[in-house]
């Protein structure tokens, strides 16, 4: 199989790996935990779960997808590097580019985010509010967080789409090179 292709379907497995772990860790997700009274205190009982592993695999598996996404970007083609000036000349592919970087910067944030507010629940659990509900991270952000990371990484793969695109463009296909993105030459065109 070419390295594109790899590269490739390695960002979209490591994406919907995230994914899913994303789901099973908001599945697997106490909506709250058990008060337990104490003197003056509430002390919260939260039920063991694998929501904090889950989200952890999750980001790990997103970072990883990110990071080959880049790599399919910047990759040598054939052997053949492409200056970032001819890649991004292309406004689709620069466009693509910053909004799948802007959607996975929010699906690590979002998965961050909720891995640290559970752990906190988790640790601090001794409260001076005798009210306290035991509360847990918020009811659909690992959800929502699994579901920007599948974006994520269908973006990334689009981009190397794009580039693969660009690539070809430049280097003229199996034909070799023709100068730089854009330029036509006057034996290039067929004027009748």
């Amino acid at each position: 199989m070419e390295q594109s292709k790899m590269i490739g379907l390695s960002v979209f497995l490591l994406g919907f790996l995230s994914f899913l772990l994303a789901v099973v860790a908001e599945n697997k997700k106490p909506p709250f935990g058990t008060p337990i009274q104490g003197r003056d205190v509430v002390i919260c009982k939260f039920p063991s779960d694998p929501s904090i592993l889950l989200g952890s695999l999750s980001t790990i598996a997103l970072v990883l997808s990110v990071i080959l996404g880049h790599v399919g970007i910047f990759f040598p083609y054939k052997g053949k590097p492409l200056s970032t000036s001819v890649l991004f000349g292309y406004k689709t592919l620069s466009i693509f580019f910053y909004v799948a970087e802007i959607v996975s910067a929010w699906a690590i944030a979002f998965l961050v985010w909720t891995i640290v507010t559970e752990g906190l629940h988790r640790s601090r659990n001794v409260h001076y509010d005798l009210t306290t509900k035991c509360p847990t991270a918020k009811t659909g952000m690992f959800g929502g967080s699994a579901f920007l990371a599948l974006d994520a990484a269908l973006l990334w793969v689009v981009c190397q789409m794009l580039t693969l695109n660009v690539r070809d463009d430049y280097f003229g296909g199996e034909e070799g090179g023709k100068g730089e993105y854009g330029h036509v030459y006057t034996d290039d065109v067929n004027v009748d």
